[in-house]
């Protein structure tokens, strides 16, 4: 039988119900009614001649085999739409009009005011726009259109839509006041840190809703503001991790004190360039990136 050529969209759609393995999500995600991704599938199905998920119902489909072995050669040719439009925009629109980019709030706030200035300095035709946001909120303004570079954490490392460049890392590292309970034992003994309160960085995106991050205690206050979290931390009010560069000050003056926790004593947050998959960085934003790698 003749095999009709399928549409870029029912690819995606295609793929966008693989990902999230509900209609419903892939409806939510993609912005349409539930109908109208059953109905793309469909079409989709009739014109390949084959049946790409098993349903139980509308809602938990389930690829067959022939759905598992398409699977990778609709996502090929989806990224290759993608890089295709992607070099079709840089073409066109040569140096940016205007550049947004989202910075996560670990991100060192002096270094972050030296790429600020020299981009001034490089690019005085090109209108900066800059968001300073938490774990997920960052990649979402990526993913929303909203941002067209980030440089954020790790939690965007499993969003299909967007490509990642790690640039640096930030050190963080368990504190609390001299005056907290944990700050007077040497040493901490195991499990002690679960038995404090901790402070913990959250947001309100749905790209960490319901995920947790270094969190030890099953008591916590959720802050979406550091500069606050960094407040309660110096008025002994809990413990909690903090970057190092931020509290360099406090350490050297002892109104914090570094925790040594049994469970972890110090980690790395990893720091990349965000971008979309459908919008290669401009030359404003490519330079912005080196000079996040360079500076961190």
């Amino acid at each position: 039988m003749d095999v009709a050529q399928p549409s870029i969209d029912q690819l995606r759609i295609f793929l966008t119900v693989a990902e999230e393995g509900s209609f419903n999500r892939a409806a939510q995600r993609l912005g349409r009614a539930i109908s109208v991704v059953s109905y793309a599938i469909s079409n989709l199905e009739t014109q390949l001649g084959v049946a790409l998920f098993a349903r139980e119902g509308s809602r938990k489909p389930q690829l067959t085999d022939a759905g598992k072995a398409l699977l990778a050669e609709a996502r090929a040719v989806a990224d290759d739409v993608d890089a295709l439009i992607a070099k079709v925009r840089s073409l066109q629109q040569g140096l940016e009009s205007e550049l947004s980019l989202a910075v996560d709030v670990m991100v060192p706030g002096d270094a972050l005011a030296r790429i600020l200035r020299e981009f001034q300095r490089m690019f005085p035709s090109v209108p900066l726009r800059l968001h300073v946001e938490a774990l997920g909120a960052v990649a979402a303004l990526v993913i929303d259109g909203q941002a067209d570079l980030a440089i954020g954490g790790p939690v965007a490392a499993d969003c299909p839509e967007v490509e990642r460049q790690v640039v640096g890392a930030v050190e963080l590292i368990p504190v609390a006041a001299p005056s907290h309970p944990l700050a007077q034992m040497q040493p901490i003994p195991p499990g002690e840190a679960r038995r404090h309160l901790q402070l913990v960085l959250s947001d309100r995106s749905p790209l960490t809703e319901g995920r947790d991050f270094s969190v030890t205690s099953p008591r916590s206050w959720r802050l979406a503001d550091l500069g606050a979290k960094h407040v309660l931390l110096r008025e002994g009010l809990g413990w909690g991790n903090m970057p190092r560069h931020m509290i360099e000050e406090d350490l050297a003056r002892g109104t914090l004190v570094q925790l040594a926790v049994p469970e972890g004593p110090h980690f790395e947050f990893q720091l990349s360039a965000l971008w979309r998959r459908d919008r290669i960085p401009g030359p404003a934003a490519s330079w912005m990136i080196s000079a996040f790698q360079d500076a961190l």
